[in-house]
C-alpha cells in the first residue's frame, strides 16, 4: 500500500516559515523542518526510483540530502534583491542521468502551502538549448502535436513560463506551431490540494502525471539527443 508523507505539520511549517523568513527563527526550528518537510521528501523521493526507472531507464530520483533531487531550502542571495534566506517551499527534480553534460528537460513536484503542483519539461533554457527546441520543433510538429494536444494532456497540464511577442528570428511566421515556437520555456504541470499532498493518493498520483507528461519530455530529451 502507498505511504502518506507529508502532513499537516509540512504546510504549518511553510506558513511559519513565511511568516519568519530569518536565520534565528529557522535554526530555532530546524528539527520540524527535518521532521516534518524534508525526511518525508527523502522518502517520496526514495519510492519514486522504482516507477520512475519504469517510465524512463535514464531519469534519476536521488534521495540524498546534498546534492540529489531535493531542492536546498536555503536560497542564494548573492545576485538577488531578495535577501530572505529561505525558500517558503520544498521541491525535487527527477534528472537526467546526463544532466551534467547536457541542459536536459527533468520530472518536478512542488510543496508550497497554496501552490503545490507536479509536471516536467525545461524552464529558462540555456540560449543553445533553446535554439535546438526551436530547430525540432520547426522540423518535427507532428510528433509535438501528439505530445502536447491529446485530450489527458490538455486535460490535466497547462504551460508555463514567458513567450515572445514576436516569432524567433530565421522561424516562419506562419508556421503551424509558432505558438510554440515563441516559447522561452518549455515546462508544464498540474495543481494538486494539500489534502493530496497529505494522503495515501500522492505517489500513485505522481506516477501517473509523470506517465502523462513523459511524452513531451521524451520530445525534448530527442531535441537535445539524450536518449528518454
Amino acid at each position: 500500500m502507498p505511504n502518506a508523507y507529508f502532513t499537516p505539520a509540512t504546510f504549518r511549517f511553510l506558513r511559519a516559515l513565511a511568516k519568519n523568513n530569518n536565520r534565528e527563527w529557522f535554526q530555532a526550528h530546524k528539527v520540524d523542518y527535518e521532521r516534518d518537510v524534508r525526511d518525508p521528501f527523502l522518502a517520496l523521493i526514495t519510492d519514486l526510483q522504482a516507477p520512475l526507472a519504469k517510465i524512463s531507464p535514464h531519469y534519476r530520483a536521488d534521495p540524498r540530502k546534498n546534492g540529489g533531487s531535493l531542492f536546498r531550502i536555503y536560497r542564494d542571495t548573492r545576485y538577488s534583491n531578495d535577501k530572505q534566506p529561505y525558500k517558503p517551499w520544498q521541491g525535487a527534480r527527477f534528472f537526467h542521468e546526463r544532466r551534467n553534460e547536457v541542459h536536459a528537460p527533468s520530472f518536478y513536484v512542488h510543496i508550497q502551502p497554496g501552490e503545490c503542483f507536479a509536471g516536467g519539461g525545461m524552464w529558462h533554457p540555456e540560449s543553445d538549448a533553446l535554439k535546438r527546441i526551436r530547430a525540432f520543433l520547426a522540423d518535427n510538429p507532428e510528433a509535438w502535436k501528439r505530445a502536447t494536444r491529446s485530450k489527458t494532456f490538455r486535460d490535466h497540464f497547462e504551460f508555463w513560463g514567458e513567450s515572445l511577442v514576436r516569432p524567433p528570428r530565421g522561424f516562419d511566421p506562419d508556421h503551424e506551431l509558432i505558438d510554440d515556437l515563441k516559447r522561452k520555456d518549455f515546462a508544464c504541470g498540474e495543481n494538486f490540494d494539500e489534502k493530496l499532498a497529505c494522503s495515501a493518493e500522492l505517489l500513485p498520483w505522481l506516477v501517473e502525471t509523470y506517465k502523462r507528461v513523459a511524452p513531451m519530455i521524451d520530445y525534448l530529451c530527442a531535441s537535445q539527443e539524450l536518449d528518454f
